[in-house]
């Protein structure tokens, strides 16, 4: 019997209509933000309105895919559905300086290091949607694409 590739277990991202643009994007392995078209401040979460300035004028730009962890936990109670594993979860500030919450993988948790230099991936759910994730920044290709989908 031939083995097939294990499907994604892990929920897909529920739209709104503030954050479609960011899930669609990201199932195109592409990583982008809201920019403010007036103050140019990045909004995130998505939002329908600036919390700086109030425009509701948006612009959708690429980001690097680029940050650093400033912290870290493996929740492990309640039971994490969708994940064989407690994830990692961590909060990363990405270079553009905003904060994102995602799973940090391709490392041990206690290999974990503050303001590691982490970069994008992204990691198959159900309904064949992506979700960015980060792992160790590194030159080296993986099993999930980075940021632009090349490896």
């Amino acid at each position: 019997m031939n083995e097939t590739a294990k499907e994604p277990t892990q929920l897909a991202p529920i739209l709104t209509l503030e954050s479609k643009f960011f899930w669609d994007a990201a199932t195109k392995e592409q990583f982008v933000c809201e920019k403010c078209s007036d103050c140019g401040q990045f909004r995130f979460p998505p939002r329908p309105m600036c919390p700086h300035c109030h425009s509701v004028k948006r612009d959708i730009v690429e980001l690097s895919g680029k940050g650093k962890v400033l912290s870290w936990i493996k929740p492990v109670h309640p039971k994490p559905i969708g994940f064989d594993e407690p994830p990692t979860v961590g909060v990363i500030e990405t270079d553009e300086g905003f904060r994102i919450v995602s799973n940090i993988i391709d490392i041990a948790y206690e290999d974990i290091t503050f303001e590691m230099p982490v970069e994008v991936a992204f990691a198959p759910t159900v309904k064949n949607k992506k979700v960015p994730v980060f792992r160790p920044l590194s030159n080296e290709n993986d099993s999930l694409s980075p940021v632009g989908g090349e490896g």
